[in-house]
């Protein structure tokens, strides 16, 4: 993945990692199409260096992932819709004694011994 970026002022396209936030004249790519990129007549691309291997999730990730679990929980009715639509899966279930605690929504499980 790659991040296409334009400077019409100087007639130059900017490949690079991919970004971390949205700009305008952005544009994120895959690897097939920002490696057969082209622009056109005058214009100059400028190909910086790309990692070797993509980045993991970060702490960051993590927790905006979490907050969103959270907000997601804690819309009024949102409990409502979840069971009006199937029946949750047995590993959703609350836990039987001794296997796990249960923190809201989320639940912490324990390895076995």
């Amino acid at each position: 993945m790659a991040t296409l970026t334009y400077v019409y002022a100087d007639s130059t396209a900017v490949l690079g990692p991919l970004a971390t936030y949205a700009e305008p004249h952005c544009y994120d790519l895959c690897e097939q199409h920002a490696s057969s990129l082209t622009v056109p007549r005058g214009w100059e691309v400028l190909r910086l260096a790309m990692p070797a291997t993509p980045a993991g999730p970060g702490p960051d990730d993590l927790l905006a992932l979490a907050n969103a679990v959270r907000e997601a929980a804690a819309r009024p009715g949102a409990a409502e819709q979840v069971k009006g639509q199937r029946t949750p899966h047995p590993a959703l279930e609350a836990p039987a004694a001794g296997e796990g605690t249960r923190r809201g929504h989320l639940r912490i499980l324990r390895e076995p011994s």
